[in-house]
């Protein structure tokens, strides 16, 4: 089962927007201004970054699978896009994903589960449609039934 089934999130562009934030363009189309603070200042592995110079740096890593900047430091596109979903109001949508990625369910999988099509749970994965309240709760109620079978 390939967690990630689907389309993996890529950014096409990258660029150092201020105050610790960057500005991405994924290959969706969707573009996002993306708050790093939070994540520099409470990250060993990102410590170097709090120099404004340094992070200013910003490139976008390899494949677009993340942005880099010197010595070896990097974010990947995911993780970035579920920052970006975050940071815009779509907590729904990073409620959903961390629900799949915390359970390792393809969209096949969760489509399964969840008693819905695989197309709809796509669109829900990548942010395009906004998840209903039921749909969250369905998620909960299927991990607690997966922990009572356990």
């Amino acid at each position: 089962m390939r967690i990630n089934e689907g389309k993996v999130h890529r950014i096409t562009s990258v660029k150092s927007a201020g105050d610790r934030a960057v500005r991405l363009r994924f290959d969706n189309g969707k573009t996002y201004t993306v708050d790093l603070r939070v994540l520099v200042r409470h990250s060993r592995g990102l410590k170097a970054l709090r120099g404004a110079s340094l992070f200013a740096r910003v490139a976008l890593g390899e494949g677009g699978h993340s942005i880099a900047w010197p010595g070896d430091l990097d974010l990947g596109a995911d993780t970035l896009w579920e920052l970006a979903l975050e940071q815009n109001g779509r907590t729904d949508a990073v409620e959903f994903i961390r629900w799949r990625w915390r359970n390792g369910l393809s969209l096949t999988n969760a489509a399964e589960a969840l008693g819905l099509s695989r197309r709809q749970v796509a669109y829900y994965a990548s942010g395009e449609h906004e998840v209903p309240r039921t749909v969250l709760l369905a998620c909960k109620g299927w991990e607690a039934e997966q922990r009572a079978a356990a």
